[in-house]
């Protein structure tokens, strides 16, 4: 099996079934049996991540479903138990020589998208498109973890010099992964922290060192709840949760913005009601925060948090908010920059400065981050460029494949130096 054929034939078979959020129960497990049976020491369960820490955890169904679907889907038996409601982190360590200690985090969930039907659309044409309808990966960690699983086969076949640890981090979309895994401690003896992600609008070959424009964000669920009755014979009865819910919309998207940063406030879902005769109980709103600095975000989402309230006080209701996600921003070292700039000229790459739409909106490895820097060591986010047949998040992503073997390349090449 050529090293080219192992991130490739990963990254397929990853990309034909996607797995949500806290549910990576087949992928999560076939990276932990892969990398146990080439000599890693291999940590997953609630060990490798807080459960409490963690936001946004699906139903119970939900994830026994999804668990049941990966036993008998190709998951690896050894893993799986112990994943069980939801705990699919995996973090992987080889130890070599005395040298530094790497860590590179790999993220693994996809998301809830309709993978294109388009005769073109080269996963559908070359038979690996999704086989659950609705999920797809469309942002690239299928490749992630393909690459990931490729460096892992390298290290074993020749140690590192220093000790390496794979971060193989779950739900990264909506922030809720990151923040459950940096709390176990398991990454402060890292010297050096990388995560690497593909795409990113920047062309295969091409590669930045640090993407500082990660923005902080927080995403609340608020259910209002009011009193059903007649809209017509009794409306002084009841009270009306999804006039609150869009009350509270309104009132959202007026936000006041931060003088000198970047800042977004968005409503994505509002629902509620039953018929057009009776007043709605119940409502449902899903929205986020998010700005260039955390301690803005912070007092956006307070802000968020007092509009939802006031727009339940106005219309009698009651109103329940959840964080289920949340994502800090983080800066990279210049050391850590130095040595990714370094690895990516002896692999080959061509470092560029970040364009203006190379953004990331937000991404928890940040969390990773924020916990190795505060234990002395330093990190960065970097953007590995790969030629894309659609935008990340949509039903026509596809990744240039050409672009993983030279992101082994750089990480290895990190490792070695």
């Amino acid at each position: 099996m050529g090293h080219m054929h192992t991130a490739q034939a990963w990254r397929r078979d990853l990309h034909a079934h996607p797995e949500m959020g806290f549910t990576e129960f087949r992928t999560a497990s076939r990276v932990a049996g892969a990398l146990a049976d080439l000599g890693w020491d291999v940590v997953t369960g609630p060990a490798a991540m807080v459960p409490e820490e963690r936001l946004g955890v699906p139903t119970d169904v939900v994830l026994t479903a999804a668990h049941a679907r990966a036993e008998t889907g190709g998951g690896d038996p050894r893993f799986l138990p112990a994943m069980r409601g939801g705990h699919t982190a995996v973090v992987a360590t080889l130890r070599g020589g005395p040298g530094p200690h790497i860590g590179l985090r790999a993220d693994m969930d996809a998301l809830l998208i309709h993978e294109s039907q388009a005769p073109e659309h080269r996963p559908g044409r070359d038979g690996f498109a999704s086989v659950h309808p609705g999920e797809m990966h469309a942002c690239g960690h299928d490749g992630h973890v393909g690459m990931a699983v490729e460096l892992a086969q390298r290290l074993a076949a020749n140690p590192p010099p220093g000790t390496v640890t794979i971060f193989f981090q779950p739900a990264e979309e909506g922030g809720r992964g990151g923040r459950a895994m940096a709390p176990t401690g398991l990454a402060d003896g890292v010297d050096l922290l990388v995560a690497v992600h593909l795409g990113l609008s920047l062309p295969t070959g091409a590669l930045t060192t640090s993407m500082d424009g990660l923005l902080a964000n927080s995403k609340l669920r608020a259910v209002f709840r009011g009193r059903s009755a007649h809209a017509s014979l009794a409306p002084q009865d009841g009270r009306n949760a999804l006039l609150g819910a869009a009350s509270a919309t309104l009132a959202l998207q007026g936000l006041t913005r931060v003088g000198g940063h970047e800042t977004r406030v968005a409503v994505g879902r509002i629902h509620g009601g039953t018929s057009s005769n009776i007043v709605p109980d119940t409502a449902e709103l899903l929205c986020e925060t998010r700005a260039d600095d955390g301690d803005v975000n912070t007092d956006l989402e307070a802000r968020a948090r007092a509009m939802l309230a006031g727009a339940a006080q106005m219309h009698g209701l009651t109103v329940d908010i959840e964080l289920i996600g949340a994502v800090t921003t983080a800066r990279a070292d210049p050391r850590a920059v130095d040595a990714v700039a370094a690895a990516a000229r002896a692999a080959g790459l061509r470092v560029v400065a970040p364009t203006a739409d190379s953004g990331v909106a937000s991404d928890d490895a940040t969390a990773l981050m924020r916990r190795v820097q505060a234990h002395g060591g330093a990190a960065t986010y970097v953007g590995l460029g790969s030629d894309l047949a659609g935008a990340h998040h949509t039903p026509t992503f596809d990744l240039d494949e050409s672009a993983l073997a030279p992101g082994v390349d750089l990480m290895e090449h990190l490792i070695r130096a």
